[in-house]
């Protein structure tokens, strides 16, 4: 890659801001549906599009490594075709644009921009991965992960944990524990840690009330998962008997690319300015979005550029950075936004939509909340649709006040916050980062298991965790 030459995934993550600001002032036809008529067929293709990630690279894996992005927008116009036949054409393109505009677009931004800066932070040095040294850069990760996002902390280690297993040949435990850690409860404790998170800053709730309130349930679970992981990292060692490489000399650890850790820092400064600073709307083509959100998309946008003109290909090169794994994240995500939209929609409805007997789990006969079943639900729903809009549906079901959730419902706020955060980790798809280490693992020709077989990881070491946790905490 020539020195400022942009790839066609950065250009396409500035072009589409840059179009949106630039549409005609015709607006789209501001038509609203009642989520409450929508049936649960509705959620069919979004079923469709989560059975062909898992299923079709083990079945035709040549079919979907080529054409994985064309099968993903099939799934997308099987519902779009119905919906616009049913609902009408305005009404399909104005809800269609509503997720383009309002989730799509800020989320892929955001990830482009910390996927861009965190590839160009490289770790040298001399780093073994021992169990021990395993055990402590995930340790690492699972701290920063509330500083920097569990997406900041996973672009930047992601790498130097293969390279210090590149030797190893049990390696993949690592790389799945790293998820489970890293790009997932390690950001339980800020908002800016995790997307839920933030959504529930901005909607009031205080900086440092996850950090206060979610501390003993994060420590539990990260303290459990690194102890099992150490155990599983020696036992693999001892069988295997591996032969690190031999280094004349032991160099110490040293960073390079300070450039991006400064970008990464001023991603998370802008991420935080969303929260405190709220200029006002704007419409574009008839839906509404906040003027900082535009402002904070033109600046992830010049991040990533200023990442890539700051940095040289040599250091890229020896990070081992592509950008594979951004196009397929942008290309699966946006079907996954369009297709997941009626099923979020169902679920706002609440016990009036098609979802209704399983939402009204949540409440007691008295009427309470029952804070278990909030864990469970915002858990379970967060593992295969996006977390952050399922922590927002909740947070609203439980009455969406953030002072009164902050201290007489705070039980019920930390099972929602906990559930979003922590299960993201059951599938590759329960949260960005997930997805996007899968695929920066699988680009360096190490094979990571496949969408079931992940999940059966999850079953295996996460669910025990996560009824320990109810035990403990919401019961």
């Amino acid at each position: 890659m020539r020195r400022g030459a942009v790839p066609r995934v950065a250009m396409l993550g500035a072009v589409v801001p840059c179009l949106v600001l630039a549409a005609p002032p015709a607006a789209l036809a501001a038509t609203t549906i009642d989520p409450r008529t929508l049936s649960l067929v509705w959620g069919l293709p979004f079923v469709g599009l989560l059975l062909s990630i898992a299923l079709m690279p083990l079945l035709a894996g040549p079919l979907w490594h080529h054409h994985y992005g064309k099968i993903a927008a099939g799934w997308a116009v099987l519902l779009v075709l119905p919906f616009a036949a049913v609902f009408g054409p305005e009404a399909a393109a104005a809800e269609i644009w509503h997720v383009v505009l309002q989730e799509y677009i800020p989320f892929i931004a955001l990830l482009l921009a910390l996927y861009t800066a965190g590839g160009g932070v490289l770790l040298r040095g001399t780093l073994v991965g021992t169990p021990a040294a395993n055990t402590a850069l995930l340790a690492v990760g699972t701290v920063i992960a509330s500083l920097m996002g569990t997406t900041g902390a996973s672009m930047v280690l992601i790498r130097p944990m293969l390279r210090a297993n590149a030797f190893r040949k049990r390696k993949v435990h690592s790389f799945v524990f790293f998820i489970f850690l890293v790009s997932n409860i390690g950001g339980s404790l800020t908002p800016l840690g995790d997307p839920p998170l933030y959504l529930g800053f901005l909607k009031g709730v205080s900086f440092f009330w996850t950090t206060t309130h979610l501390f003993w349930e994060f420590a539990l679970c990260a303290a459990v998962l690194l102890g099992i992981y150490y155990l599983l990292d020696s036992w693999f060692w001892a069988r295997e008997r591996p032969v690190p490489p031999e280094t004349a000399v032991v160099e110490p650890l040293r960073i390079q690319g300070w450039q991006n850790v400064a970008l990464i820092g001023v991603v998370v400064l802008i991420v935080l300015l969303q929260g405190v600073w709220r200029p006002g709307e704007v419409a574009i083509l008839g839906d509404a979005i906040g003027i900082e959100r535009l402002v904070a998309i033109a600046a992830f946008v010049g991040v990533t550029f200023a990442s890539i003109r700051l940095t040289t290909p040599e250091l890229r090169e020896a990070n081992g950075f592509a950008w594979g794994a951004m196009a397929e994240v942008a290309k699966l995500f946006a079907a996954i936004f369009v297709c997941m939209a009626p099923v979020l929609a169902i679920l706002r409805a609440g016990v009036e939509g098609a979802a209704g007997p399983l939402v009204a789990l949540t409440s007691d006969a008295a009427g309470q909340p029952v804070p278990w079943v909030y864990f469970w639900l915002t858990g379970g729903l967060s593992s295969f649709l996006d977390n952050a809009p399922t922590y927002l549906v909740f947070f609203n079901l439980a009455g969406g006040h953030a002072p009164t959730l902050m201290a007489e419902g705070a039980l019920t706020l930390a099972a929602i916050s906990c559930g979003a955060v922590f299960m993201g980790a059951n599938s590759y798809i329960g949260n960005a980062p997930n997805f996007m280490v899968k695929a920066i693992v699988e680009e360096q020709g190490v094979r990571m298991p496949s969408f079931f077989g992940y999940v059966g990881w999850a079953c295996v070491f996460l669910l025990p965790l996560f009824v320990l946790v109810t035990l403990l905490f919401f019961a």
